[in-house]
């Protein structure tokens, strides 16, 4: 172990015998003058504001088909080019996040500003081909840089367990459909969808902003002050934390981790179980209104897999920090596939009750996804580059989107929901495959350390 001292500040750099570097000394009052909470605390609030876009699209379906006269095709369609540029940005938004060329607080406000204008676009354009490009885009954009900014965030301040804020942050996400939904359930005016899509860009806007103002990230390799990096911490939450998840045992650049294959097993897995959460939430209304059930039941559905998917978020998070992050995944998989075979009984059965449930399962499984990986990515990689690491890794829930909401009508005029549904189930359970082999690289695997057959007392003995 070496250490370096830093006269001019109270903190100093500590390298273990792997070679990474830890920062000690400065706790977060030091930074900020507040406690990190409020890192937690603010990027939730981003992560709601800017999620509804998404979700509330998916919830409002009915109306926009009525009023503005768009076909399931076309919503289809809409959701895949927001998904597309949310996922595209993330890679080029952590990149500039990581160099210092793109600060929070301005990523943060230029999400703001591509959330409101897409919001104005689909009130004022009717026109199904102009909305794509203003809302999927401009709100797209807006979404990938708040995502890229409040994940990344949350993780840089709690190294030591970042499962459950991470896990939080991302619950978000799913919370800003809500008031869409109850609205749709009561019964949304079709002649004033337009005012209320108008007023929710206009304040969500302000939200996501203000949020943004406070945000800011900690120096480079920074570690709490009152957690020993190096030995076993007195902080009994903590010291369970990192055995089940140890940290990263160096930080990685971009080039090195794509050099490792768990980077591309965890691209793989990203893909699969990202590509049935999305098709699970995109195929939801137009499937129970094919099966006969009431617009006020699925607005119902949506509501509680908004819900869901916010409640697991924050418990897959936690789960983690408890169980590992590699073994919280794998039960993921099982459940998110599992629960896709669960909506097309209920849909055949015409059971409301059991469709609510399966929609609440994938709900709870397709939450589970994104902070899981998000998390995982900085145990595997470290935290300094991990806004970069994870806009890569992200960037399979770009193909992911296009398939589920593009191919996803392709497949559903060809074989029906059935055919579709038995296809997204079984996609899920197989994605359980490569979450199996994912272990942090640089890290030997104890199994194939062989013991010395001379312990140092027999050496010494025959000297």
């Amino acid at each position: 172990m070496t250490t370096t001292h830093y006269p001019s500040v109270p903190c100093r750099e500590v390298t273990d015998r792997k070679g990474r570097v830890y920062r000690v000394g400065e706790s977060d009052v030091d930074l900020m003058g507040r406690t990190r909470t409020l890192m937690v605390v603010l990027p939730w609030v981003g992560m709601t504001g800017i999620s509804s876009a998404e979700l509330a699209c998916a919830s409002a379906g009915g109306t926009l088909h009525e009023a503005q006269a768009w076909s399931g095709g076309h919503i289809f369609r809409l959701l895949g080019v927001w998904v597309f540029f949310q996922a595209a940005t993330a890679y080029p938004a952590g990149l500039l996040r990581e160099s210092g060329r793109l600060p929070a607080r301005t990523a943060m406000s230029l999400g703001a500003v591509g959330a409101l204008l897409g919001y104005l676009w689909l009130t004022v354009v009717p026109d199904m081909a102009v909305s794509q490009i203003g809302f999927g885009v401009l709100s797209g954009i807006g979404a990938g840089l708040v995502v890229a900014t409040c994940l990344n965030t949350a993780g840089k301040w709690y190294p030591e367990r970042k499962g459950f804020r991470t896990g939080f942050v991302s619950g978000g996400f799913a919370c800003g459909s809500v008031p869409f939904a109850v609205l749709v359930a009561s019964g949304l005016d079709l002649g004033a969808h337009r005012a209320v899509l108008a007023a929710a860009g206009i304040g969500l806007c302000l939200v996501v902003a203000a949020a943004g103002r406070s945000l800011e990230d900690p120096p480079k390799n920074w570690w709490p002050a009152h957690v020993d990096p190096l030995r076993l911490t007195g902080d009994p939450k903590a010291r369970r934390a990192l055995r089940r998840n140890p940290p990263a045992v160096r930080q990685y650049t971009v080039k090195e981790a794509v050099r490792t294959p768990v980077l591309w097993r965890m691209w793989l897995c990203l893909l699969c179980t990202a590509g049935v959460s999305v098709y699970g939430i995109a195929v939801l209304v137009p499937f129970g209104d094919e099966s006969g059930f009431t617009g006020r039941s699925l607005a119902t559905a949506v509501a509680l897999t908004a819900v869901a998917y916010g409640t697991g978020s924050a418990a897959a998070g936690w789960i983690s920090d408890r169980w590992g992050r590699r073994n919280t995944l794998i039960a993921v998989c099982v459940v998110l596939g599992t629960a896709q075979f669960g909506v097309l009984v209920s849909g055949q059965a015409g059971s409301m009750p059991l469709l609510l449930l399966c929609s609440v399962v994938c709900g709870l499984g397709g939450g589970a996804v994104l902070p899981l990986f998000a998390a995982m990515t900085a145990d595997h990689f470290g935290e300094n580059n991990n806004a970069t690491i994870h806009g890569l890794l992200h960037g399979s829930a770009l193909i992911a989107g296009l398939v589920a909401t593009g191919v996803a009508a392709l497949v559903v005029g060809t074989w029906d929901y059935h055919g579709a549904f038995v296809l997204a189930g079984s996609i899920g359970l197989a994605s359980a495959v490569p979450a199996l082999f994912l272990k942090s690289p640089g890290r030997p695997d104890a199994r194939r350390i062989v013991p010395n057959p001379h312990p140092l007392g027999e050496e010494m003995s025959l000297t």
